[in-house]
């Protein structure tokens, strides 16, 4: 399998659909992880899973998922040492409560769902902890009743704070300190208890400024007549919070002494919830539990493509028996493409224990591998690619395929010369089937069907076509080979009958009409007498234009006896054509009378090397000595 297939054939949409049923993360989790499984053991398991959960949601309505939700993170915290905080607890008490009901659930359904009913027997209870957690924690915060200590702590906490409720009401309502305050209520700053007073009065009021206004305006000050009773609220307040630690720390530990046993029951409600998020998808889909093999027959009765809507035309198919290939011929948008997804996708469903929509007798091939290769949204304009991509897409397949392998090939072949791409089709059909594949592939290529019709161990199948409205049916029709739809349409649209019956001819025995057309019938060109027209000699130093390249060059040469001309062209001296060539510029417009042509084609260096030896430069000539020692070296090596 790669991801590829699960693209085309919508795998990943339908696990979708299904995971929209799934109560908590746990099961989305393991529905997003979950792949089409090529053991026999494993989707006969995955497959009874569905059935008996199906099963208890036709008898009893739903399953009481109630306060199930995932705690794999707060577990992690755990395992790492972290003390839980109130609403963590919470959530663990509200799982096991979960897992306690889901249990007791399950047992109860014995007769129903034997095998999954089973699985409850691993999970365990821990109703002890629910009590302590539900005991200590009300409301996400620890309760004063979690401890006596907490219990005194908090009620000493109560009665401080009435003391200075009680000084600052009598401060507010002082007629001596009535222009300083700037509003008439207690306000708590950092935790401790402050008056709001005007600004302009701060140094007025004895106390301590603990917060400033944005606008500076009002300051909030702690008067010192609640000042000592403030720090022993904040000493209490301190001692509170290492108690609810000691009882945050002690229900942690709990939890912990009991984690590998929750993390069971984590992985059991995980599968729950995934089962019965199939078993839902089935009874929406009104699906069945198909027959299953592992020697590659696939029979489809009545199946419809999961995605579909429910007037979807169900499709009855059938390979791997009497033949191994079956190749699918029709007009375009018949429905071709569907059949190839329907069948991909109700057998990675199948893989996967989702039930699918079906008559009993419907069966599913267990395969290795599933490949594809439907090329969507294909256009002419981007023909050469796609015929690449397509190519290099089946290399691929070829160096993965097996014997236990379901190839989907749509439209094979498509994309270039119609004779080249059929026998490539063809070739490529017959390395697969002696490679022992199960293979379905549709085609408009005749070639390929006539292909079919001969080989022993293929088979022809086409799309219904109604012959009068030109409507595709979206019927599989197996054994008989698409008609001409060309011919149809060509005939509805009044096309000659001559025409068409040569047409048919052409395509049965492709015996050719080369007969010339009547001489007398013909329209004829008035003959033109032409002007001889001067051929241009280029001349050494002509700049030109190289018609390949589209690009300038200096002619070196003149033409030889084959019309051929040495141009100087990126540093290079070639040989070109005169017919690839038209001249840009004279050489005695672009250079003065007498001009050594021969500057132009050596470089400058060369040219200084010259220079210098005509004038006896002895480094120059030691240069050259130098040179030719190497060359002599290199000769006697």
């Amino acid at each position: 399998m790669n991801e590829m297939t699960f693209e085309k054939l919508q795998y990943n949409e339908l696990k979708g659909i299904v995971k929209s049923y799934c109560v908590s993360g746990l099961g989305k989790k393991m529905i997003d992880n979950l792949r089409p499984s090529s053991s026999m053991k494993v989707v006969k398991n995955r497959l009874n899973e569905t059935t008996e959960a199906r099963a208890i949601l036709d008898a009893v309505g739903n399953v009481p998922f109630f306060g199930v939700s995932n705690i794999e993170h707060i577990i992690q915290n755990l395992e790492k040492g972290v003390i839980l905080e109130p609403e963590d607890l919470v959530s663990v008490s509200d799982f096991l409560r979960g897992c306690r009901k889901i249990k007791q659930f399950m047992l109860d359904k014995e007769f129903f769902a034997p095998v999954i009913a089973s699985y409850a027997n691993s999970m365990s209870e821990f109703k002890n902890v629910e009590e302590e957690v539900d005991f200590s924690i009300k409301g996400n915060r620890v309760d004063s009743n979690a401890s006596k200590e907490l219990r005194r702590i908090r009620r000493s906490m109560e009665t401080v704070e009435e003391k200075i409720k009680e000084r600052l009401d009598k401060f507010l309502n002082h007629s001596t300190n009535k222009k300083y305050i700037q509003e008439y209520f207690i306000s708590k700053k950092d935790d401790r208890y402050t008056i709001p007073i005007k600004a302009s009065y701060k140094n007025q009021v004895p106390g301590t400024i603990i917060e400033v206004s944005s606008k500076g305006s009002t300051v909030f000050i702690e008067p010192d007549t609640v000042t000592k009773l403030n720090g022993e609220l904040a000493s209490l307040k301190a001692e509170e919070a290492i108690e609810e630690y000691q009882i945050l720390a002690a229900l942690s530990g709990m939890i912990f002494e009991n984690i590998d046993a929750i993390k069971i029951n984590l992985d059991l409600i995980s599968q729950y919830d995934m089962v019965f998020a199939k078993a839902k998808f089935s009874k929406l889909i009104g699906g069945t539990e198909p027959k299953l093999n592992d020697y590659g027959y696939i029979k489809l009765v009545n199946c419809k493509h999961p995605l579909l809507s429910g007037d979807a035309v169900p499709l009855d198919f059938e390979i791997g028996q009497d033949y191994r290939s079956l190749i699918v011929t029709g007009p375009n948008a018949g429905g071709k493409t569907i059949v190839l997804k329907t069948i991909g996708l109700l057998t990675l469903a199948t893989m996967s224990g989702f039930h699918i929509t079906g008559d009993k007798e419907t069966e599913i091939s267990i395969f290795e591998n599933i490949f594809v290769d439907i090329g969507d949204n294909q256009s002419m304009e981007n023909a050469l690619s796609t015929f690449s991509s397509h190519m290099k897409n089946l290399s691929e397949i070829m160096s993965l395929s097996n014997n236990n392998t379901l190839l989907l090939f749509d439209e094979i072949g498509s994309g270039t010369e119609p004779n080249e791409g059929a026998a490539i089709a063809i070739s490529i059909l017959e390395e697969f089937y002696h490679m022992g594949c199960i293979i379905v592939a549709t085609t408009h290529y005749g070639e390929i069907k006539h292909f079919s019709e001969m080989h022993p161990d293929f088979m022809n199948a086409a799309m219904q076509f109604h012959n009068e409205t030109l409507e595709p049916k979206y019927k599989l029709l197996i054994g008989k080979s698409g008609e001409s739809n060309a011919l149809w349409i060509s005939k509805k649209m009044r096309l000659r009958d001559n025409v068409l019956q040569r047409a048919k001819g052409y395509m049965e025995n492709k015996e050719y009409h080369l007969a010339s057309v009547n001489e007398g019938k013909l329209r004829k060109p008035k003959k033109v007498k032409e002007k001889n027209q001067e051929v241009y000699e280029f001349k050494k130093g002509d700049r030109v234009k190289l018609l390949d390249h589209d690009d300038v060059g200096i002619v070196y040469e003149e033409r030889d006896n084959f019309n051929n001309v040495v141009v100087f062209y990126n540093k290079e001296f070639i040989k070109v054509n005169d017919k690839r060539l038209a001249l840009e510029v004279r050489a005695q417009e672009l250079y003065p009378e007498g001009y050594d042509f021969e500057t132009l084609f050596i470089d400058y260096q060369t040219r200084k090397m010259q220079h210098d030896i005509e004038r006896g430069s002895k480094k120059a000539l030691r240069k050259i000595q130098k040179e030719i020692r190497k060359n002599r070296m290199i000769d006697n090596e």
